[in-house]
C-alpha cells in the first residue's frame, strides 16, 4: 500500500493550474494563479512517490493570516480519491491553523458536494441560519 505524504510545500504555478483542471475545479488564469499563490498563508501538496513524485492533491489557506482565513483549492486527482488523501491534506492544514494562527482567527471554507462530511470531522459547521455564505465571480 502506498503512503501519500501531505507536506507544507510551495505549489509550483503549473502544478497548481494542472491540479485544479485535472481535479475538476474551475480554471484560473496564469495571472490570477501567480498573484494568488504569492499571497498564500499556507500551502500543502501531496505527491505519489511511486509515480516519481507526481503531484496528486493540494490545499491552501488564504487570507490575512490573523483575523480571517479561508481554506481553498482543496482537490485530489479523481484516480486517487477515496484513499484518505483529502483527510491528510486537512490534517496538515489544521496543524498549521492550530499552531500558527491566532485563536480568534475566523477560518471559513466552501464545501462542494459531499466534501462537507470531511470538513465536519475537523470541526467545521454549517453557518446557516446565523449567516449565509455568498460569492461574486468577476467575469
Amino acid at each position: 500500500m502506498t503512503t501519500y505524504l501531505a507536506e507544507f510545500k510551495n505549489i509550483p504555478l503549473t502544478t497548481y493550474l494542472n491540479l485544479r483542471k485535472d481535479a475538476g475545479l474551475s480554471p484560473k488564469t496564469m495571472e490570477a494563479a501567480e498573484i494568488g499563490l504569492k499571497n498564500s498563508v499556507c500551502e500543502v501538496l501531496v505527491s505519489d512517490p511511486e509515480q516519481g513524485g507526481k503531484p496528486i492533491g493540494m490545499g491552501r489557506i488564504t487570507g490575512d493570516g490573523g483575523c480571517h482565513c479561508q481554506i481553498t483549492d482543496m482537490c485530489v486527482l479523481p484516480e486517487y480519491q477515496g484513499k484518505g488523501i483529502g483527510k491528510s491534506i486537512m490534517e496538515k492544514l489544521m496543524e498549521f491553523i492550530n499552531s500558527e494562527l491566532p485563536s480568534s482567527c475566523y477560518i471559513s471554507l466552501i464545501a462542494d458536494g459531499d466534501a462537507s462530511f470531511l470538513y465536519e470531522k475537523f470541526g467545521f459547521k454549517d453557518t446557516l441560519p446565523a449567516s449565509k455564505g455568498m460569492a461574486y465571480l468577476k467575469r
